[in-house]
């Protein structure tokens, strides 16, 4: 890179599990310049924010369940592995029999 290079960085800064089964994820995105000697400056910074569950739940008509797994595959390496130490069998169980608590 040369002095006065522009470059944008994507950094994952806060991956954090919540209610056993809830994994907020804070993207930042990082717009920075090339200095003198090398050094970066940071010139902007924007967040994105989402919240992955193990499964998309719907309830038919007939009372019945439906839970599709959620496709991380599009996520982060580090996301990945965040959700696939935290949703264990245990975790998505609790989380199917959650759902079908809930009146919807």
């Amino acid at each position: 890179m040369a002095q006065g290079d522009i470059t944008k960085e994507i950094e994952y800064d806060k991956i954090e599990v919540v209610s056993s089964w809830s994994i907020q994820v804070r993207k930042a995105t990082k717009i920075m310049e090339e200095g003198a000697g090398g050094v970066k400056t940071e010139l902007s910074r924007s967040f994105h924010r989402h919240v992955l569950v193990p499964f998309s739940s719907v309830k038919a008509e007939d009372g019945s369940w439906t839970h599709t797994p959620t496709d991380i595959s599009g996520e982060d390496a580090s996301v990945q592995a965040i959700a696939n130490a935290a949703w264990t069998d245990d975790v998505k169980t609790a989380y199917k029999a959650m759902r079908e608590a809930q009146e919807i």
